[in-house]
């Protein structure tokens, strides 16, 4: 095990959850305009984008980090049976479920009932397709919707808040199903599909389209919402969640939905661009 493997287990992920949580919230401008800088500059942060293209300008260093794009700054794929990816960032892996067991590394993998904190709920997925995007700092960190669907529940499963980035996705058995996460289930014109947004160390905190901020607070047990009779529909591409500070989602699709493409681990990918076909 490396030291920075190691870590992971030893450090006190919520307390500094919550610390980095008020501090990328504070306005005092040397603050935060030192923060945002070094993100900049460090990852070569495109503000041309940005519907705000200068960093200066935003009120703390949370706001520029889930910064609103350029309407015209992502294309949607023309094909209307295009299944859309949910986020900028990286694939970390994608494919086919394999009796209900989910890639996550060489070596690593963790069952979709583990992810979705739900035996009954995991079935329809149990040889179906999934494709986990990792987020880093210089992405756009707003999620939006592969297609169409009805919210129907979520689900708030309590958890550790290990780092998602590579070198620890490769070394934690069972990361994704170990982490703090919202459960997003939505049900679409051919069935049910999933969206997960997995927390990670220091940037543990979710918010959606429908509820505003939902993590923190941090669960002590398995949280569930029922929207049904609610009527609430995002349309494709539509925005539905964002993370305060990145991490990664994970896309659960039934088998009868279709084929996802060829996708590479690592491939850079960004919302809107096609992931598949129904």
């Amino acid at each position: 095990m490396t030291f920075n493997v190691l870590l992971q287990y030893i450090l006190p992920h919520r307390a500094l959850s919550r610390v980095v949580y008020w501090a990328t919230r504070w306005t005092f401008a040397p603050w935060k305009n030192f923060l945002i800088g070094k993100i900049v500059r460090s990852y070569q942060v495109n503000m041309a984008e940005a519907a705000q293209p200068d960093p200066r300008a935003y009120q703390h260093f949370n706001a520029f980090f889930t910064r609103k794009l350029r309407a015209d700054a992502r294309r949607v794929d023309s094909d209307p049976k295009a299944l859309l990816c949910p986020a900028d960032g990286r694939i970390s892996q994608s494919g086919a479920i394999v009796d209900g067991r989910i890639f996550q590394a060489k070596g690593q993998d963790y069952t979709a009932a583990e992810l979705l904190g739900d035996e009954a709920a995991a079935r329809p997925y149990r040889n179906g397709r999934f494709a986990t995007v990792y987020l880093s700092p210089r992405d756009y960190h707003r999620v939006h919707m592969p297609l169409a669907g009805r919210l129907k529940e979520t689900v708030h499963v309590p958890g550790r808040i290990f780092s998602v980035a590579p070198f620890a996705v490769a070394a934690i058995p069972r990361l994704f199903a170990r982490n703090e996460r919202l459960v997003c289930h939505f049900e679409g014109e051919h069935g049910p599909f999933v969206l997960v947004m997995v927390g990670a160390i220091l940037v543990s905190s979710v918010a959606t389209v429908w509820d505003g901020l939902v993590i923190p607070p941090y669960a002590s047990g398995i949280r569930r919402k029922s929207f049904e009779g609610q009527n609430i529909t995002l349309e494709r591409f539509a925005e539905m969640a964002r993370f305060n500070m990145g991490s990664t989602v994970i896309m659960l699709l039934p088998e009868s939905f279709g084929e996802l493409d060829a996708l590479q681990s690592q491939q850079p990918v960004q919302v809107g661009q096609r992931l598949g076909r129904l």
